[in-house]
């Protein structure tokens, strides 16, 4: 499990997830963009959902539990981008979700 350290709160995630969410999220404070980011939490961690506001003026840190980057699935960057483009923000959706996300919301937006 990798941890994404925002504003001094940690929060868990897989570390493939961690991953493809540390792309899309950097390529957009790169650019001075501000977004919601949104996840569901699993009922074995207490279930419910988090919305965090990410911005390039708060403090952001990554870590990884593996020492080694996972490859990186296209489409699931595209979805996650195109997801923060809409009113709920971006949300950390499935991998396996991914690609069926970008049919219906049309064409992708790159990062």
């Amino acid at each position: 499990m990798g941890t994404l350290s925002y504003a001094g709160v940690d929060h868990q995630f897989d570390d493939r997830a961690l991953a493809h969410l540390k792309v899309v999220i950097t390529a957009k404070l790169r650019r001075g963009e501000r977004f919601l980011l949104a996840w569901s939490v699993p009922p074995e961690e207490g279930s419910g959902r988090v919305s965090i506001w990410m911005s390039p003026s708060i403090p952001l840190f990554y870590r990884f539990s593996s020492p080694t980057p996972p490859a990186l699935n296209r489409d699931w960057l595209n979805a996650l981008s195109r997801s923060s483009q809409g009113p709920n923000g971006m949300f950390l959706m499935e991998e396996a979700r991914a690609a069926e996300y970008l049919t219906q919301a049309g064409s992708p937006v790159g990062i």
